[in-house]
């Protein structure tokens, strides 16, 4: 039987731990545990989705972030940057210079409301639909399209696990959009 440290590639697990396919795995160097395993995933996981994030950008001549705004205003014909803020998992501050960026590309309009002048109103511009209708899904495709291939008790135990790592890391609370980014955590 081959064990994860001798397979090209492969990481090792910790002690006790079975490999993917179910055989036992040798333990790793003192002090190495599950911990890093998940540490390096994260980093890897970053790694990916910022340099997806880039070819977006070189693609569409928007940032993910900007690209999953635009898709929600699209959706909703018409949104509050509130709303927008909420439902994107982002402050309302970072929606501001979000907004900024697309209104200056031309994707989006923005308006005061009428009964409360301090509701911003946003919506998508006819050149900001086409760009939503025709843009890359902001998830990484590799991933879109692998995850598609999956059963469904798989897809939903991938979300579950990752659902989970935020809560163990207690990030709730935490401010963050649907995709990853890399960078300092900022505090209100």
């Amino acid at each position: 039987m081959v064990s994860g440290r001798d397979r090209p590639g492969a990481q090792a697990l910790p002690a006790g731990a079975a490999g993917r396919n179910g055989e036992a795995v040798a333990p790793t160097a003192a002090g190495a545990g599950f911990d890093l395993m998940v540490l390096r995933s994260m980093r890897r996981i970053i790694r990916c989705v910022d340099m997806y994030s880039k070819q977006l950008e070189m693609h569409s001549h928007v940032t993910a972030p900007q690209l999953i705004c635009l898709l929600a205003i699209v959706e909703r014909v018409s949104i509050s940057a509130g709303l927008l803020a909420k439902e994107v998992h982002l402050s309302p501050s970072t929606i501001v210079g979000i907004l900024d960026r697309l209104e200056e590309k031309g994707f989006v309009a923005r308006s005061r409301g009428i009964e409360d002048r301090r509701i911003v109103h946003v919506r998508a511009t006819d050149r900001g639909v086409a760009l939503a209708n025709s843009a890359p899904s902001p998830l990484q495709q590799r991933l879109a399209d692998g995850l598609k291939r999956l059963p469904v008790d798989e897809q939903a135990r991938i979300a579950e696990a990752l659902e989970r790592v935020v809560e163990l890391m207690e990030a709730q609370h935490i401010d963050s959009a649907p995709i990853l980014e890399t960078g300092p955590l900022v505090r209100p």
